[in-house]
């Protein structure tokens, strides 16, 4: 047994129809299953994730306004993900210099 989400009356496990109220309580499992996944697709692990390793920092946002991560979390994850940016950027550099010396080694 259990009670009709409208009425509260006891009603049978299997029951689709309340026979007290005459709701359908399908309506109200699904109600209760769009309140359970009423975060937002941005908000997501997934979607965060995927909008770092494509975006870099520019994705930081995602994670700042996320209400799903602690304080704690949300600051690691910015010094992590400005370090590896920073790191990015001063490896490129050297790629490039490396890239001009060879350049002029061969007298192009």
């Amino acid at each position: 047994m259990k009670k009709c989400p409208f009425c509260a009356e006891e009603i049978q496990d299997e029951a689709v129809k309340c026979k007290h109220c005459g709701e359908f309580l399908i309506d109200a499992e699904l109600k209760r299953m769009r309140k359970q996944g009423d975060g937002k697709w941005y908000h997501r692990t997934p979607t965060v994730i995927i909008s770092v390793l494509c975006i870099g920092p520019l994705a930081l946002p995602l994670i700042w306004f996320n209400p799903n991560y602690s304080m704690a979390s949300k600051i690691i994850w910015t010094i992590v993900i400005i370090g590896f940016t920073i790191l990015l950027c001063v490896g490129s550099v050297g790629l490039y210099a490396n890239f001009l010396k060879q350049i002029q080694e061969t007298g192009l």
